[in-house]
């Protein structure tokens, strides 16, 4: 009898295993174009102050680009159209009036990666109170997911070349569509051909001491970078005149604090301009601490498409230059 009530539990307890297994592997992959948002709402919310606040937030102008383009490429729903496989989307949104007030981000649950924000209240201006409170938070999570799909896509077919890493000790996770441009002492230029224009992501390094005070920041990067364009990134021909890559005069680019392969880095987002010829783009920098060998390493990628919208072209950069790792770190 011992043996058979043995038998019977291991049995059981198998069972029971593989179907808390099947249960883990169910979620279906999630579905979505990259920056494509899905707001579950009642319409008449969608239309109302709730509606613009809504917009305000996740609709808000991307910083750095050429003209306006909006963060998330919204499409609104009921919740009662919020089914099948729309559920199955990325980045999901849901408002509604509840006896509940709260605002919290829930993670793979209809699919997986998935990232749900989820924002209630009792009247509207509880839901939009919640929304002014958690949204920056919200759209860290998508923003995060969303690079994550990205680097996913382009990580199927990569460049094998390996420039970066002789040159400068790093490696960069890049599409095998990009190719090697130009290669100096100290500068590297990757790109990649677009319908009507390039992308393009360079790199390379300065001083550790190159930036000595904070209040000088922005005007020691415009000058760094301009200088570097003026070396290596030379515009049409144009008789009489010196053309080259430099940052738009007319705004200071945006810097923020950052984290770039498990090390701290400045974030500079601006417009770049041909000095001497009508041209200009946006482009996206990391300046990364290498304490360890007295440098800062320098990423940037760019993009140049007229009359072209570019917020999924600076993305994809954006998604490649999260790549970077340090090779002593690798090793």
């Amino acid at each position: 009898m011992k043996i058979k009530f043995t038998l019977l539990l291991l049995v059981f307890v198998t069972l029971v295993s593989c179907d808390n297994k099947e249960k883990k592997k169910y979620l279906p992959e999630s579905i979505g174009a990259i920056n494509s948002l899905a707001v579950v709402m009642d319409n008449q919310l969608w239309e109302g102050e709730v509606g613009d606040k809504v917009r305000e937030h996740f609709a808000a102008p991307v910083l750095g680009l050429s003209w306006e383009e909006p963060l998330f490429t919204i499409n609104q729903m009921p919740s009662k159209v919020f089914s099948g496989t729309i559920i199955n989307t990325r980045s999901v949104l849901y408002i509604s009036k509840d006896t509940l007030n709260l605002a919290h981000i829930k993670s793979d649950l209809y699919a997986r990666p998935q990232k749900v924000g989820v924002i209630k209240g009792a009247t509207e201006e509880e839901i939009m109170k919640n929304l002014d409170a958690k949204s920056d938070e919200i759209i860290e999570a998508f923003k995060s997911v969303e690079i994550q799909e990205a680097q996913k896509r382009f990580l199927k077919s990569l460049n094998k070349e390996n420039v970066l890493e002789k040159k400068f000790g790093i490696n960069l996770s890049i599409p095998s569509i990009y190719k090697v441009g130009k290669e100096e002492d100290n500068f590297v230029w990757i790109d990649r051909q677009i319908q009507k224009g390039t992308m393009n992501i360079i790199a390379y390094s300065v001083p550790g001491n190159q930036f000595k005070s904070d209040s000088t920041l922005v005007k020691d990067i415009v000058r760094m970078r301009d200088s570097i364009g003026q070396l290596y990134i030379p515009g049409p021909d144009v008789p009489g005149k010196t053309t080259y890559m430099m940052t738009e005069k007319a705004f200071a680019p945006y810097v923020f604090p950052a984290e770039i392969g498990g090390r701290k880095a400045a974030e500079v987002k601006g417009i770049w301009e041909i000095n001497g010829y009508p041209m200009a783009g946006p482009f996206l920098t990391y300046i990364v601490n290498d304490e360890k060998n007295d440098r800062k390493i320098v990423i940037e990628g760019f993009t140049f498409a007229p009359a072209t919208e570019k917020r999924d072209f600076m993305f994809e950069l954006e998604a490649i230059l999260r790549t970077l790792r340090f090779t002593d770190d690798i090793k």
